[in-house]
């Protein structure tokens, strides 16, 4: 493949495209050239062929955008907008659309917000409750009316889903002891062969209760928006090419965005996004295949890690972090699998008025058991205020990064730091004043929503001592 395509550089000439835009903006994924204007998206499929695709001709790209027209109207017909051909011009030169030799099918959409993006919201420590009852009730009737029966339905037989499962140890096996713990691979192996030994009756009635639907297949927060303006949600980016990965039980698809709020530190919204599914589809069945779909979702993200981790030409920084989310994912799979049932992490809070040695006493406890320490100062500024750590800035109590608003997103970026470590069963420690009643039963909520402990440490010190640090550190930042 020519890594560089003839007609590149004009699509990324403003001038190209039939609607003023200031500028063009390229992402690259391994099968997709993406170029983002001012309004408008543009998609070209590259010419690769990885086994589970296949867009190495000119016709199969041309059918494979249609497809993907089709699918993701289902769900944001606002969002995908029509198949455009890239034409060569006969004196010379490339076009959208108007005379000449098609080159390449380009898929146009509408540009999403990017405030709106679904990571971006957890990132920010906005996502609540609302946003997922928006998805609910967009995603409900989406499934009510996917195509199920016929072929689809043998996408959801136990041994359809058995393939997709034992594929998944087939090629990780080489990652063992090097990107992934061996005693956690085995048992989540066994307990897949557990679940499908003891559960066989499930898999049919889950066909005869028409649960298997043409659905998503890649349903997570990088594939979500939510329109903040148009109270409007897009589930975009469905899975085109593959059958096999975008048909099977809803409960596969439900999972893996409820296995992704784990991943990103919010059990508690992933189990009100569950509930919420099954109240408003009155699918009571789907609750006994989620840990299990859970798992699978979990491991196939270990899976990519893994391929990530092991690509040509990789820079080293991208390397240690997809090595780091192939075990963060395996261990999520563990917890799945109940590999962590009976254990309960400790989350241990250093807690009290500023100027009490809170900071000093939580480093100190956390170097010596080998911990993750997460600070409230740092979170503040780096996480929230998008500020380097080191920075001094003095404020008024309830201003700048001071401000309420600001102070609760600090804590709830703090609780979500804290349940990534929790739910794949590693103890955490957090230093913060937590002077509000309402922010300590809030942390007390993750007893339920992990398994943990939580012990508080409330730190003290006499008056005057406090006031003494305090107007030190005061004079200093100042400085």
């Amino acid at each position: 493949m020519n890594s560089t395509p003839a007609w590149l550089s004009k699509m990324l000439d403003p001038a190209t495209y039939p609607h003023p835009t200031r500028d063009v903006r390229l992402v690259q994924t391994h099968i997709s050239w993406v170029f983002i204007t001012d309004e408008f998206v543009y998609k070209i499929k590259k010419p690769v062929d990885f086994g589970f695709l296949d867009f190495t001709t000119l016709e199969k790209r041309k059918t494979y955008v249609s497809e993907e027209l089709r699918l993701n109207k289902r769900l944001c017909p606002e969002i995908y907008l029509e198949c455009i051909p890239l034409r060569e011009k006969a004196r010379g030169g490339f076009s959208l659309g108007g005379e000449g030799d098609i080159v390449e099918w380009v898929l146009k959409m509408h540009r999403m917000p990017e405030e709106g993006m679904m990571r971006n919201l957890i990132q920010a420590e906005t996502l609540d409750r609302g946003h997922l009852n928006l998805l609910v009730e967009r995603l409900v009737p989406f499934y009510e009316s996917a195509e199920t029966g016929g072929w689809v339905d043998e996408f959801g037989t136990m041994e359809a889903v058995r393939y997709n499962v034992q594929e998944n140890f087939q090629q990780t096996r080489e990652y063992l002891g090097t990107h992934l713990d061996p005693e956690k691979y085995h048992w989540i192996q066994s307990y897949n062969e557990a679940f499908f030994k003891e559960n066989q009756h499930i898999f049919g009635e889950r066909i005869r209760s028409s649960r298997i639907r043409e659905g998503h297949g890649d349903l997570y927060s990088a594939n979500i928006c939510f329109d903040e303006a148009k109270g409007a949600v897009y589930v975009f980016d469905c899975i085109e090419f593959n059958r096999r990965f975008r048909c099977g039980d809803v409960a596969s698809d439900l999972a893996f965005l409820a296995m992704d709020l784990d991943y990103h530190g919010l059990p508690g919204l992933a189990i009100y996004f569950q509930e919420r599914f099954v109240q408003e589809s009155r699918d009571e069945g789907l609750v006994a295949l989620m840990d299990f779909y859970k798992c699978y979702r979990a491991f196939v993200r270990a899976k990519i890690g893994c391929f990530t981790s092991s690509g040509p030409g990789i820079p080293e920084e991208t390397r240690r972090s997809a090595m780091e989310e192939a075990r963060n994912y395996l261990s999520l799979a563990y917890r799945y699998a109940g590999g962590l049932r009976g254990t309960r992490p400790r989350l241990y809070c250093f807690m009290g008025l500023s100027g009490t040695g809170k900071t000093t006493l939580a480093t100190a406890f956390s170097e010596r058991l080998g911990l993750r320490c997460y600070s409230s100062d740092v979170v503040r500024k780096e996480i929230i205020a998008g500020i380097p750590k080191e920075e001094k800035r003095i404020e008024p109590f309830g201003h700048g990064i001071y401000s309420p608003e600001m102070s609760r997103r600090t804590y709830r970026s703090l609780k979500r730091h804290a349940a990534q470590h929790l739910l794949r069963g590693e103890p955490v420690c957090l230093d913060a004043t937590y002077i509000s009643g309402e922010e300590r039963r809030r942390l007390l909520e993750l007893e339920e929503e992990t398994g943990c402990k939580v012990c508080f440490v409330l730190c003290e010190l006499r008056e005057e001592k406090i006031r003494e640090r305090l107007l030190k550190r005061e004079q200093e930042g100042a400085g």
